[in-house]
């Protein structure tokens, strides 16, 4: 499956104080279980730039990874951007077959 970057950023009236963010966290990860249930979550950091989190996750396609977004957005008031990944090892197979330079 293909794997997913999601970047999310938070608008500041979505919480109030730190618990806040744990309940948004709980509602919106059982919500994403429950209407995409082929995603499969890899791992979750907080971040320290224009965006305050990064998760890693693998869905079969963009529809459902653009899903996953959608659903985050309406929970935090968020904006969100979605990146495709390859895993490193993947990267170099693919570009090994491409020709050099002319």
């Amino acid at each position: 499956m293909p794997t997913f970057i999601l970047l999310t950023r938070l608008n500041p009236e979505a919480v109030r104080t730190p618990k806040d963010l744990e309940i948004l966290e709980r509602a919106a990860m059982q919500r994403v279980k429950q209407e995409c249930p082929d995603v499969t979550w890899q791992a979750s950091y907080a971040v320290l730039g224009p965006c305050d989190y990064l998760d890693i996750f693998q869905a079969k396609d963009l529809e459902s990874a653009a899903r996953v977004s959608t659903l985050i957005r309406t929970f935090g008031h968020a904006q969100t951007e979605i990146w495709t990944a390859t895993e490193w090892d993947r990267f170099k197979e693919l570009v090994r077959a491409l020709p050099g330079p002319s």
